[in-house]
Formats: structure tokens, sequence, C-alpha cells
């Protein structure tokens, strides 16, 4: 269920910022995780039985042009975080994949010097989910805005609300800056199967 935020309704509780390459999870009911997505996608899983949750927030990078998978060598980044979330909630949790629900969020194309990288995670979060067997109860994905989304993991209830441009440039820029700080190096292949 998504819903516009909605503060009060927060007013109680502890919040915790996911930042990007980030991955938190929480049975306390409690608990609300908030993280602001520009061109980055964040999944959040709730285990409805064990009433446990968490959520993610990654950004592929740019295609590398391997031609080993679709995604290129940035891929490793969204499928680590995405195994990353899903074994903690499976952990702390019933343990069954059957018992997850998946809510994605983010992909906004908000910068031009990002190659279409919202896109691309998109992409891949939908690919890598279905993939691995699971469907996606909501989303809100794509657009040319930034958002801020509220996930209570115990209740799975999602909160999302969309970013004027002023913030949306101004994260647009940050993600900008963040991805040449971080430029994704060439991952060696010199790995040997046995």
């Amino acid at each position: 269920m998504l819903s516009p935020v909605r503060p009060e309704s927060l007013s109680r509780g502890i919040v915790t910022t996911v930042h990007q390459g980030d991955c938190l999870v929480s049975g306390v009911s409690e608990t609300t995780f908030s993280t602001v997505l520009g061109s980055c996608v964040s999944a959040c899983v709730r285990d409805g039985v064990a009433r446990v949750g968490g959520m993610n927030h990654f950004l592929l990078g740019t295609q590398s042009g391997s031609s080993r998978d679709r995604f290129g060598e940035s891929a490793r980044y969204g499928a680590f975080a995405m195994e990353q979330l899903i074994n903690m909630v499976l952990t702390q949790g019933s343990g069954r994949k059957a018992n997850l629900e998946f809510k994605v969020f983010g992909g906004g194309n908000i910068h031009a010097g990002m190659n279409d990288v919202g896109r691309k995670n998109i992409e891949f979060v939908r690919q890598f989910l279905a993939d691995e067997g699971y469907g996606i109860a909501s989303e809100d994905l794509g657009g040319s805005y930034a958002r801020r989304v509220l996930f209570q993991p115990v209740t799975g209830r999602a909160f999302v609300k969309r970013l004027d441009s002023t913030d949306t440039a101004r994260l647009g820029h940050e993600e900008l800056a963040i991805a040449r700080r971080q430029a994704i190096r060439p991952a060696s292949d010199d790995i040997e199967l046995f």
C-alpha cells in the first residue's frame, strides 16, 4: 500500500535514514526507515509472518560494456544489495522465501549526466526479482523527479512523497558527484571455476 507521506502518522517511533549503499532490517514495531531517491533504487521487503522487514538503497552506476550480462559489471553492486537484504530478512524472519513481499521505489531520470542510470536501475531490480521468483507487490518507479520514501518494516506500509524540481535538481547534482567520486572500477576476471 502506497500513501503520501504523512508525518503525523510517524509521530511516535524511531525514524532511521537509509543512505546509498545501506541495507537495514528491523522487527521493532516503532521503526520506520526513510530514504531519498533520485536515480537510485530502494527495495523494501517484508516477511509478513515474522513481521520483519528491511530496506536497501543502491545505484548501479554506469554500464561497463561487459558482454557477460545485460547490465555489465556494475550489476554486482545491485545484486549484492538485493541478496544482502533478502538474506537478512530471511535470517531474522521465518526463513521462508514464500513469506516475502517486495515494494520498489526510485529510478528517476533526474540528471542528464547520469546516462539514464534510473532506467537501468529499474530494469535491474525488476529482472533480479523476476529471476529469483519474486513478484512486486507495489512500486513507484521512474519519472523525472526525486522522491522521499518511508517504510515501516513490521507493517509493510510504505509512504512516498515526490519532491519538487528544486530538491530533485539538488539531489541530481549530489548523485552525479557521488558517482564521479566512486567510479566503478573494472572487475578482474581472475576467478577460476573448478
